[in-house]
């Protein structure tokens, strides 16, 4: 059985989590389509439906897709392709991420059979989640993989009861916008790696913040480390979370 890990993930941690259900789903080849840095053309995907399925992958923002993220998405015809969804947040919620994943992936003509919520180290206060997916969420990943597999196996092509409401939450607000500090080089990557093409090709001082949906790639590409949030946001943030994301949580599955 091939797999297609079809993910959005700017600073891998979603990636991370979706390998590691993907490589214990497999067993034939599996095919990696990165929706994260895509602006234009549509990636190839030759899908096979019969003897193939997809691990579909978003992180949680603020308890919903992130709407570029959806509307990549939206552009792939699933053709009737058996499909896992998988939402990663980093130890805070994920609301309604999971519910609008699996409808989003329906209309766009994927068959959702599972679904799995992770956890993986905040993408901006990274003192929540330090590390995950650790080794005991791998290994729990690989066994939820068996799972499903198991289920594929028996013919059982059921979709289960998936948490969440509709309507929706409403989306996150504006975010903490990084800018570079004294330590840039003007090498462009953080430019070029922007998922939404937010940042100044010319000079990555200049951010489009409207555009910016705070997703940290550009700080997570740096090759020199210069990109950052402003310190007083950050702490802000990080007292904002503390009750919320102290207590580890555990990965999930639907099945």
């Amino acid at each position: 059985m091939d797999v297609y890990n079809i993910f959005f993930s700017p600073t891998g941690g979603t990636f991370k989590v979706a390998d590691t259900l993907a490589k214990a789903l497999s067993e034939g080849a599996c095919h990696q389509i990165d929706l994260t840095v895509w602006h234009d053309e549509m990636p190839r995907c030759d899908f096979r439906p019969q003897d193939a399925v997809a691990v579909i992958a978003m992180p949680s923002y603020a308890g919903r897709v992130p709407g570029v993220a959806a509307e990549r998405l939206s552009r792939i015809n699933g053709a009737g392709m058996k499909a896992v969804i998988v939402c990663v947040y980093g130890n805070r919620a994920y609301e309604d991420t999971l519910v609008e994943l699996h409808d989003i992936a329906e209309k766009a003509g994927f068959a959702v059979i599972a679904a799995v919520a992770a956890i993986a180290e905040h993408s901006i206060a990274r003192k929540y989640a330090t590390g995950r997916p650790d080794e005991a969420d791998r290994l729990v990943l690989t066994k939820y993989g068996d799972a499903i597999k198991r289920k594929l196996l028996s013919g059982d092509f059921s979709c289960p009861s998936i948490p969440g409401n509709r309507p929706y939450k409403d989306g996150m607000k504006a975010g903490p916008v990084p800018q570079p500090s004294d330590a840039c080089t003007g090498c462009g990557t953080c430019a070029g790696q922007c998922p939404v093409a937010a940042i100044d090709t010319n000079d990555a001082a200049i951010v489009n913040k409207d555009a910016c949906i705070s997703c940290m790639r550009c700080v997570s590409v740096c090759p020199v480390s210069a990109r950052h949030i402003p310190l007083a946001a950050l702490q802000m943030l990080e007292q904002h979370l503390e009750p919320l994301c102290s207590a580890r949580k555990e990965c999930e599955l639907f099945v």
